[in-house]
């Protein structure tokens, strides 16, 4: 009954509007800021939103960005140790691109009169992260430095008059015809009607897919809608079985996944298991400090060893001056009874990031003419099979910008030739998208989580299918559009899951443990295609 209401929804439809800008953004992240910025001097520009423009993971990041700006440091040794986190699948020119122009980047925001956290002599406090050879993390309102970028970006792109904003505004389609992106079809949540932005150049911005996952650190508007659109569009989609997961977040029945962030760790914070005992000295010799998947990897193996939580300690560090270091973290403890300073966290890992995403060159652009991808959606190379803490907002201000340098190029409006087909909200089916997405996530959580075998992920894949048949038919409801494009990330994922046979980064199978030199390439998923393998550029 409610699948016949998916087919035939029960709601009056808008007529399509159509609206002309130069370039179209989608998303308001730290990534789509930069480029709607950027591309403001170059021509009108629609930058669009699913909720509030200040709702992002950019504005979430806690940590920091990198960059090799203190004396002692040099790009060449952050390009070492993102290649090191990487695990060697990152495109080197991409990440030499990351950390050079990155620092040129940053020198620029600070220049434009971002203030990054300073000690009493007016330098920069720089923070350490897993992964990091060098203090290199700078950080801005202690541990809100996510929130600090963004708003800054914000309120530079408000005073824009060549901007538009387009807040609570769907993405729905990518409109590609003959390979060329001509704009978006998208869906006004407030009223209900259909949009279509015409444009020259589309760059999509639209973040991760981590909430997916049953539990996560991301907002509620991280499902990956980007990806799925972009795949359905026939945009080339690369390194998909990479999703990191955060070592350290809050872990407390019925509630949410609090991040924790990487940078308490820097600052000395152990873990330890529940009879007390400092366990990572004895799997890395970086210990709390290892690249994200191992630390992540070896609490979820401790978990399951001892049956329960593992926690986070500063106890031992007796530096009061971290609770103003950690404001942001220390306020969101205390209505739970713990002091950041004086008590055991329960921590447990959480999806956090996707590595893979949206193939694309080093500018940003992809497979299909006149649309590009930067940040989180995008898969320029620098991430490789797992990111290096804190070169996420670094690449958002790079690539951001690297997008909009080629975008600007393509100046001819293509008309279009297809119509249309509406697409309408329904809240009768409000129930049921819910209950299919959550299946899908204690599915992805379960099977497709941190640690992987082949029977779990053909498992997975089977109900995935499962799932998608049902929904495998015409509609115009929302709803069910919805509910299509988590079934296809999440059959991208698996899929891409079981193709790498071995262990390397965010992907960890226990029928494959270790990494495997012949599966050293980047695994491209293409609608309607078989898989494809692509070298890891090394110059």
């Amino acid at each position: 009954m409610l699948l016949l209401s998916l087919v035939n929804p029960e709601v009056s439809y808008q007529l399509m509007k159509t609206l002309n800008f130069d370039f179209i953004v989608v998303g308001s992240g730290l990534a789509g800021l930069l480029a709607a910025y950027h591309a403001a001097d170059y021509g009108t520009v629609a930058l669009i939103s699913k909720s509030e423009l200040d709702i992002s993971n950019s504005y979430h990041a806690q940590g920091g960005i990198a960059a090799a700006i203190g004396a002692d440091d040099h790009p060449s040794e952050h390009f070492n140790d993102t290649l090191v986190a990487g695990r060697n699948l990152c495109d080197q020119d991409a990440v030499h691109l990351l950390v050079h122009e990155g620092l040129e980047r940053v020198k620029e925001f600070i220049a434009e009169g971002m203030n990054f956290d300073k000690d009493q002599n007016d330098h920069l406090i720089l923070g350490l992260e897993g992964g990091h050879s060098k203090r290199r993390i700078l950080h801005a309102g202690g541990d809100a430095t996510g929130k600090m970028m963004t708003s800054f970006m914000l309120q530079k792109v408000l005073n824009k008059a060549q901007i538009t904003t387009f807040e609570y505004c769907a993405a729905l389609k990518i409109i590609v015809e003959d390979n060329i992106c001509k704009g978006i079809q998208s869906l006004q949540y407030t009223n209900g009607e259909n949009i279509v932005f015409l444009g020259k150049a589309t760059i999509l911005a639209t973040g991760g897919l981590s909430r997916l996952y049953s539990r996560s650190t991301n907002p509620y508007t991280a499902t990956g809608d980007g990806i799925a659109l972009a795949w359905q569009a026939g945009a080339r989609l690369a390194d998909m079985e990479f999703i990191q997961f955060h070592p350290t977040a809050l872990s407390i029945p019925g509630e949410d996944a609090y991040l924790i962030s990487e940078a308490v760790r820097g600052e000395g914070a152990h873990l330890l298991d529940i009879n007390g005992v400092r366990f990572m000295t004895d799997i890395h010799p970086l210990a709390e400090l290892a690249p994200r998947d191992i630390v992540a990897s070896s609490i979820f193996r401790k978990m399951q060893e001892t049956g329960a939580n593992v926690f986070l300690s500063l106890k031992h560090l007796n530096n009061s001056s971290l609770a103003q270091r950690f404001n942001s973290i220390f306020a969101h403890l205390k209505p739970y009874g713990i002091n950041l300073l004086e008590d055991l966290i329960p921590i447990a890992p959480a999806a956090h990031y996707m590595v893979g995403g949206i193939r694309t060159d080093i500018w940003g652009q992809t497979n299909i003419e006149s649309l590009f991808a930067c940040g989180e959606v995008a898969a320029t190379g620098v991430m490789g099979a797992n990111r290096l803490a804190s070169n996420s907002l670094l690449e958002c201000l790079v690539y951001g910008k690297r997008a909009v340098e080629k975008a600007r190029h393509f100046s001819v409006h293509k008309p279009l030739k297809e119509p249309l087909t509406l697409i309408s909200l329904n809240p009768q089916t409000d129930q049921l998208y819910l209950e299919i997405k959550n299946e899908l996530a204690n599915i992805m959580s379960d099977k497709v989580g941190i640690v992987r075998d082949q029977a779990g992920l053909e498992f997975a894949l089977t109900r995935i299918n499962a799932i998608a048949e049902q929904f495998n038919v015409p509609s115009t409801d929302y709803n069910h559009h919805k509910i299509n494009n988590l079934t296809d990330i999440c059959r991208i994922i698996t899929v891409s899951a079981i193709e790498r046979k071995e262990s390397r980064g965010g992907h960890e199978r226990i029928d494959y443990p270790i990494e495997i030199e012949q599966q050293l390439h980047h695994i491209i998923q293409e609608k309607g295609k078989e898989i494809q393998y692509e070298a890891v550029r090394t110059s």
